[in-house]
């Protein structure tokens, strides 16, 4: 049992039903990141969790009690919206603690812990100010602090940082990863954003059409993901989906893929149990820094192929260099180091790093797993 169990939850409007069969047990102090495309329910659920919406069928419960039909303010949860949502007619100082004056807290303790939370997030300065006199990264520490204020057991995230320019939404990924570190409070954090979801979580709930697709640590949904889906939407950019058929040479099961002429080139999978597929396709999964130049390879990888091929585009990053070449009769992306020597229309030798790589079912698009 966790400190928030989703048991079996539904969501149905009408005939049409909308989240199947949601199980997730969240640890106290964890940190919960629901992602997906938008419409895969991963907001509806979460207002499912903060009362917002009612549950079709299966139990929502917070430190063993189920809140099924327990009205919102009695869930001892916050929420911090993507609108900030906060009073224009207030000062920052009021609308921190609107809430706890709503629910009688004497002014003294009000007081107190609106000091402690604007020193956390370093607001303490703006309190006497308007909403309209802040800047957006201002407004959403407001909107956080008066969550904060409240030390509620569960705290609800609906995708905070939308709102903000890039450069932003980067400082305030910082601040709520530090904040979560100091404070060790719940959080379950719905984003459609899958950088936000690496560089926050402890664990992943990856959604689509209202299905949890995944759910695991950052590093389990990056190296091994479940399905096609996960892993071409996890990453940035994607994962290389490529159509290979499974060969037998001496003895160990190789990878056959076409280049850029059609020709044919051999992979050796570092999967022995895939000797199982000989004669049949698999959809072969390769990250794109698990294809670079010799010089950028992972030392440490005991299975690294060279793989002959020319370069389509070339596009420099700043700290990577993207190379686009075509396989299997389709686009894919290999990342090289910034001074990596390479042009378009260069017959190049990458490097592959197939311990990295991951089969998928063609059939099911699900991971093999042996």
């Amino acid at each position: 049992m966790g400190f928030l169990d989703i048991r079996n939850v539904t969501k149905s409007y009408g005939a049409t039903q909308v989240l199947h069969r949601i199980d997730i047990d969240v640890q106290e102090g964890e940190f919960l990141v629901l992602v997906g495309p938008s419409g895969c329910g991963k907001s509806t659920l979460l207002n499912m969790i903060a009362g917002l919406e009612g549950i079709s069928s299966g139990e929502i419960a917070i430190k063993g009690r189920v809140m099924n039909g327990v009205h919102p303010s009695r869930r001892n949860i916050a929420m911090v919206f993507q609108s900030y949502a906060l009073y224009p007619n207030m000062t920052v100082g009021q609308n921190m603690t609107f809430g706890l004056e709503m629910h009688g807290v004497p002014k003294a303790e009000r007081d107190t812990a609106l000091a402690a939370v604007a020193k956390l997030l370093q607001i303490d300065h703006l309190l006497d100010r308007k909403p309209g006199q802040l800047s957006g990264g201002q407004r959403q520490r407001v909107a956080m602090g008066r969550a904060l204020v409240r030390d509620p057991d569960v705290f609800l995230f609906d995708e905070p940082l939308s709102n903000l320019d890039a450069k932003l939404r980067v400082d305030m990924r910082t601040e709520i990863k530090k904040l979560h570190k100091k404070l060790g409070t719940t959080i379950v954090y719905v984003t459609h954003d899958q950088i936000e979801a690496m560089t926050l979580s402890t664990r992943i709930a990856v959604m689509f059409h209202g299905h949890v697709q995944q759910l695991g640590t950052p590093k389990e949904i990056y190296d091994t993901p479940a399905n096609v889906f996960v892993a071409t939407f996890m990453g940035s950019p994607a994962m290389n989906i490529l159509t290979a058929k499974v060969l037998l040479l001496d003895g160990a099961p190789h990878a056959q893929i076409t280049d850029a002429e059609g020709a044919t080139a051999l992979l050796r999978l570092s999967q022995p149990g895939l000797a199982a597929w000989a004669g049949r396709d698999i959809l072969l999964g390769i990250r794109p820094e698990a294809m670079t130049d010799p010089e950028g390879a992972d030392r440490t990888s005991a299975n690294i192929q060279t793989l002959r091929n020319q370069v389509t585009v070339t596009e420099p990053a700043g700290s990577d260099t993207f190379v686009t070449m075509t396989l299997s009769g389709k686009d894919a992306i290999a990342r090289m180091r910034a001074d990596a020597s390479v042009n378009a229309g260069d017959v190049f030798d990458f490097a592959v790093n197939m311990d990295k790589a991951v089969a998928f079912d063609p059939q099911s698009s699900t991971r093999i797993t042996l």
